[in-house]
């Protein structure tokens, strides 16, 4: 059997989702650690826009697989396409990013090889006899559980968004393999009416350089105006922890963490966070973390670049301060 790790990539035929960018991160460090190969699969129609974006990393090769039935998602389809391709090829470990379309995809996969599954995972490591074993979140994301796999090859893994960056991506100059699925055989059941674009909130903290994020610290939905004069000052955006939104403090799509968005800008402040895992996974990847609590013990610091133990009420405005000095 080969020693193949596989990353399938998710895409809209022209770019790899940034999710799939960095389940490809996981698989390159994957590689690193257990001396094999890493090649990303590609499924889709009229490929070469996005293989060409895949061919630029460091991988053995990226194969392309193609059929006019797999233009749009469709579970039957795609399972097919990937259980033929995957009993022809034997990898060892094959790599999805968890998202919507994967969480509906891997089960059906999983059952249909009899293989087993591994979903949402935020990390790897060897153990003392060079097994893998894989980390994912359990309990609401409470606790972090190890997992050994005891089946056969291929193991199905999802690596949960922010896991992973995909900044530590190494480039490189991969060939292309393209391949024809057999689909003649393979019936759906079901039938694409309409493909509809998601709607686009006002943010897109993914996008932004500097965000500032609130946590419960904050206490009354009144202080927010402190944190808004640092953005403004910062030029910034403002996201939120989940408590924060659940008060309706603060929108929905401010929420940053594993049930909100994943993000990784250059500067990251934490304002009155404490540092539930739920939230650290949306955002512990940012390029420099700032943290100010009153908690000296809080989960935060253990991340953060730099810490200020003190009050956000008054640390805030003081940061403001200082920075619409500098800037003049």
């Amino acid at each position: 059997m080969a020693d193949k790790i596989y990353v399938v990539l998710d895409h809209n035929q022209e770019k790899i989702r940034p999710a799939s960018l960095e389940a490809l991160a996981a698989g390159q460090q994957m590689a690193a650690q257990t001396g094999r190969e890493v090649h990303a699969v590609l499924l889709g129609r009229d490929l070469s826009a996005v293989a060409q974006q895949a061919s630029g990393f460091q991988l053995a090769s990226v194969i392309t697989v193609e059929n006019e039935k797999l233009a749009e998602y469709d579970p039957d389809y795609f399972t097919a396409a990937l259980a033929s391709r995957l009993d022809s090829d034997q990898p060892q470990i094959v790599l999805f990013a968890h998202t919507y379309q994967n969480i509906d995809l891997l089960p059906k996969l999983a059952a249909a090889l009899r293989k087993a599954l591994v979903t949402e995972c935020v990390g790897f490591r060897k153990d003392d006899s060079g097994s893998l074993v894989f980390v994912r979140p359990m309990f609401r994301n409470k606790l972090n559980a190890d997992v050994r796999v005891q089946s056969d090859f291929p193991w199905l893994i999802s690596v949960q968004g922010g896991a992973f960056s995909a900044d530590s991506l190494v480039q490189g100059s991969a060939p292309v393999v393209s391949q024809k699925a057999d689909l003649d055989s393979v019936q759906s059941r079901r039938r694409t009416v309409e493909t509809v674009p998601a709607a686009k909130g006002k943010v897109d903290l993914s996008r932004a350089e500097i965000i500032i994020g609130v946590g419960r610290g904050i206490r009354k939905p009144e202080n927010l105006q402190i944190v808004r004069e640092l953005a403004d000052a910062l030029r910034a955006e403002i996201g939120a922890s989940r408590p924060v939104v659940d008060n309706d403090w603060l929108e929905r799509e401010r929420q940053i963490g594993s049930s909100g968005q994943t993000v990784n800008p250059k500067l990251y402040i934490a304002c009155g966070i404490s540092g539930a895992i739920q939230h650290l996974v949306g955002m512990k990847n940012s390029g420099c973390i700032v943290a100010i609590n009153t908690d000296s013990n809080a989960p935060i610091f253990n991340i953060a670049t730099f810490g200020i133990v003190g009050d956000l009420m008054e640390v805030v405005p003081a940061l403001t301060k200082k920075i619409r000095e500098q800037n003049g």
